[in-house]
């Protein structure tokens, strides 16, 4: 009886060593996000496929793509890839204007807003591509001196030009019978600047600028933008940043939990993806952090990004082409 009661004992002693040890071992859950290609949009799949693909501006609205793309903008389902349109010229009534030099491209409410290099905005309904009007006469001098950016939330606009100033408006006072040379409602100063191509989004009430220049991001609070308006008129509002040493951003856009991000760091470019909230908050630990996919195809200039649900859509200007990525999750269990 003694030598069962000592089993028991045993037993019991050992059921509670491995409860202790089980709940001493719980795994923690780590999780990790990689790129990889999904698939690519080329020259070959425009039209008769016989044309010229020279990505600059992308954004992504009721699923379509849009691609600044030379003188035309081009269409995409962007869930199926499939080409729907290219678009030459802005159409209302009998004006007809070409497009030429398209920079950028920003849909919001029903509308297109499309940049170009020639000092012009082309406003155009997103449902029936026709224009509803223009800013700018393309004459450098005037309302714009070129645009270089786009992008437009919440009733504002904002455009930037060459050198270092962001025009900004408000999207009421565009309307199809509005006069061309609008006045801005407020100035904001990048710092730095020249003739490049900027890329900049709106998320949780902030502009967010690609400050390639000052290698940083630009951050602007609108509530700030509103507020002091009439007096950046004649001083333009500072950003606030924390500059990186190497680094030059280069594209910026927002989904509902990622700032999609490019980055030139040295000779090499950048795909950096940054929780939404770390980037405005100005923590800089990007996610993924690839300057190529699985160790080939390295990525090119990337001048603007957008994100539909898991696909990340890169506008590659060196490689002429649209990159589609897929970001992929992975958990890690590991013991505590």
């Amino acid at each position: 009886m003694n030598k069962i009661a000592f089993f028991i004992a045993l037993l019991l002693l050992c059921t509670n060593c491995g409860s202790d040890s089980y709940e001493a071992f719980t795994p923690i859950n780590y999780y990790y996000y990689y790129p990889t290609d999904e698939a690519a949009i080329t020259a070959s799949q425009i039209g008769d496929g016989t044309g010229q693909l020279d990505p600059t501006g992308i954004a992504i609205a009721n699923d379509k793509l849009y691609i600044c793309n030379g003188d035309v903008l081009e269409i995409f389902n962007a869930k199926t890839l499939t080409f729907i349109k290219t678009i030459k010229n802005y159409t209302k009534g009998n004006t007809t204007i070409p497009l030429t030099k398209l920079s950028s491209v920003a849909i919001d409410n029903g509308r297109i807003y499309l940049g170009s290099v020639d000092s012009r905005l082309f406003v155009i309904d997103e449902n029936t591509n026709l224009g509803i009007n223009t800013v700018g006469n393309g004459q450098w001098w005037q309302t714009f001196v070129h645009v270089f950016g786009v992008a437009v939330k919440d009733g504002l606009l904002f455009v930037k030009e060459k050198n270092t100033t962001i025009k900004v408006f408000e999207t009421s006072q565009i309307t199809d019978t509005s006069n061309w040379n609008l006045t801005p409602i407020a100035k904001l100063n990048t710092l730095q600047g020249s003739t490049e191509i900027y890329s900049m989004d709106v998320s949780t009430g902030n502009l967010i600028v690609a400050g390639q220049n000052a290698k940083g991001y630009l951050q602007y609070n609108i509530a700030n933008i509103r507020t002091n308006a009439t007096s950046s008129l004649t001083t333009p509002i500072n950003p606030t940043i924390t500059p990186f040493t190497n680094a030059k951003p280069l594209a910026i856009s927002f989904s509902s939990e990622w700032a999609v991000t490019a980055e030139k760091d040295g000779n090499l470019n950048y795909l950096r993806l940054y929780p939404k909230e770390e980037l405005i908050n100005k923590t800089y630990k990007p996610r993924i952090n690839a300057s190529d996919v699985m160790g080939v195809n390295p990525f090119g200039t990337i001048v603007s990004s957008a994100q539909l649900n898991d696909r990340i859509f890169l506008a590659d200007n060196t490689n002429q082409k649209i990159r589609i990525i897929k970001l992929n999750q992975t958990t890690i269990a590991e013991q505590n």
